[in-house]
């Protein structure tokens, strides 16, 4: 994975543990990754891997903001490496808000796969991924959405469970499974100290790691550590459960959502294809 755009973002996400970092980081507003440096990790991966499959996954921030020529380099470095023996893939995450008729030539000709990060109906959706003028962004992420199945795209979709959403288990799943219709489903939790856009996780002091049962870690709690968006421990619980139940009953082998596949996985024997259900990241 590769943030070659660092944390610039056309969006404004009141949940984005991201976007600060462009203060924290203080990088002088030279966040667009240098064509040296592009060459010489799209290089080094390449032949630093064993596998058959070779994934290059783009983050951001927001990657569509470096346009589609930066992405043609891309493509055109990996050819220049590229082995016989070995498969090179590409992801994209956006928040959709830029894709456009040329994006998705673009995109279908180089067989890219699309994270696509949507939060559920427009009602619920809407109440934290606002772009920068505070303007409403479902219409255009929605927009995206038939723009990629006009193209024929393979897309995920990447659902931000907060603490608004997580109340409408069935209405978030029903409305991402029939109306949106990706290829895969992959729910996130969002839990973030209140301090996030100044203070990395590391240099949390020990009181700032309560119990889950602890006032200090129930959002909304007036001794939260938490930010109030952040999603209660008990509620992604049942939030995952209520999902789960009717997954199971109606969509089990149809619908594909990522941490179901990687928990029935694990069950049977396997290893975590989720880095956060693995021991170690990577392989």
């Amino acid at each position: 994975m590769a943030k070659p755009i660092g944390p610039l973002c056309n969006l404004n996400c009141s949940y984005c543990f991201y976007l600060h970092k462009e203060n924290l980081l203080q990088a002088v507003n030279k966040w667009q990754m240098s064509d040296e440096v592009l060459e010489n990790f799209i290089k080094q991966y390449i032949q630093g891997q064993t596998a058959e499959n070779i994934v290059f996954t783009w983050q951001g921030g927001e990657p569509a903001l470096l346009g589609i020529d930066f992405f043609e380099k891309i493509v055109a470095i990996e050819k220049k490496y590229s082995e016989p023996s070995k498969n090179i893939e590409n992801d994209l995450q956006t928040n959709g808000v830029l894709l456009d008729e040329s994006w998705c030539e673009f995109l279908k000709k180089n067989n890219f796969l699309v994270g696509l990060s949507i939060d559920g109906p427009k009602e619920l959706h809407d109440i934290h991924r606002l772009d920068k003028a505070g303007n409403f962004t479902f219409d255009k992420v929605m927009n995206a959405v038939e723009l990629l199945k006009k193209y024929d795209i393979p897309f995920n979709a990447l659902v931000t469970v907060n603490r608004d959403n997580v109340r409408h288990p069935l209405k978030v799943y029903r409305f991402i499974r029939d109306e949106i219709n990706p290829r895969v489903i992959q729910f996130t939790p969002v839990v973030e100290v209140k301090p996030f856009e100044t203070v990395a996780p590391p240099f949390w002091g020990e009181i700032e790691n309560p119990t889950p049962d602890h006032p200090m870690a129930q959002p909304g709690s007036e001794y939260s550590i938490v930010t109030d968006w952040s999603v209660n421990a008990d509620d992604y619980g049942d939030f995952l459960c209520a999902v789960f139940d009717e997954w199971y009953q109606n969509d089990f082998g149809k619908t594909f959502v990522d941490n179901f596949e990687c928990a029935i996985g694990q069950w049977m024997g396997g290893l975590g294809h989720m880095c956060v259900f693995s021991p170690i990241c990577g392989k």
